[in-house]
């Protein structure tokens, strides 16, 4: 089973985008799509429901809104339980059309010759953004470049949404330290792939343009409430395990 999990935030303005291309390019057979939505307060939970009707999936949603990486942990805590066979495989990725869907089949190849994380790169050779402004791009390569000289990580993108999980990796990480995620902000993929790395997953990029052209609306992602999480997680965050002994 390919679990698309999709964490969802006032997007009623992509969601027929999103249909249309997730149409395009991915069967309905072994795909479920899972919607977590973080208390959107638009009509987006509606627009799921009618514009992927004829597609199994699923909303979860408690209508409070607490950041991306409490709707991914919900998602990903939900997948676990929902899950049949350790051979299962999750997808990540940006509700409002920015990630580059037709890199998908391509991904989902490169883990299937055992990789267990395969990250959308923006860094990597041939990627990049289509528009973006400097100082976005600017704070988003110093962050990158202080957590890999700092944690020692030689991954060149931290943060992307877009992502493929082999779903033993995610219960490697929910063993070794009880929970997925902890940090509710966009800092919350940084702190997943880091627990990755010290359940030595197996990690590849896949370069990929950042099409921020085709997102309608604003990017929820608030610069410097972003920057300030990422500096305060160098002070709080603690990679030892819940069970020192696993």
């Amino acid at each position: 089973m390919i679990y698309i999990l999709i964490p969802v935030y006032n997007e009623e303005k992509n969601i027929e985008n999103l249909a249309n291309e997730l149409k395009n390019l991915i069967s309905d057979q072994n795909t479920f799509l899972v919607f977590s939505d973080d208390g959107s307060n638009d009509k987006s939970i509606t627009f799921i429901s009618e514009y992927f009707k004829d597609r199994s999936f699923k909303i979860i949603t408690d209508g409070v809104n607490r950041g991306p990486g409490a709707a991914f942990n919900k998602g990903f805590e939900w997948i676990l339980s929902d899950s049949k066979s350790d051979t299962d495989i999750i997808v990540t990725l940006e509700a409002d059309c920015t990630s580059d869907i037709t890199l998908l089949p391509k991904m989902l190849a490169i883990n299937n010759l055992g990789f267990d994380l395969v990250l959308a790169s923006v860094y990597a050779q041939g990627g990049g953004f289509d528009d973006t402004t400097f100082l976005r791009r600017f704070l988003s390569s110093v962050a990158n470049l202080m957590y890999r000289f700092l944690f020692k990580v030689n991954v060149l993108t931290l943060s992307s949404f877009y992502r493929v999980y082999s779903i033993s990796i995610l219960k490697k990480i929910k063993k070794k330290y009880g929970i997925i995620i902890t940090e509710n902000g966009f800092i919350c993929m940084l702190e997943i792939l880091l627990k990755g790395i010290y359940c030595k997953a197996n990690i590849i990029e896949v370069p990929m343009i950042l099409h921020s052209k085709k997102r309608i609306g604003k990017s929820k992602m608030k610069i410097l409430k972003t920057s300030l999480q990422y500096f305060n997680f160098l002070w709080t965050f603690n990679l030892a395990p819940k069970n020192i002994n696993d």
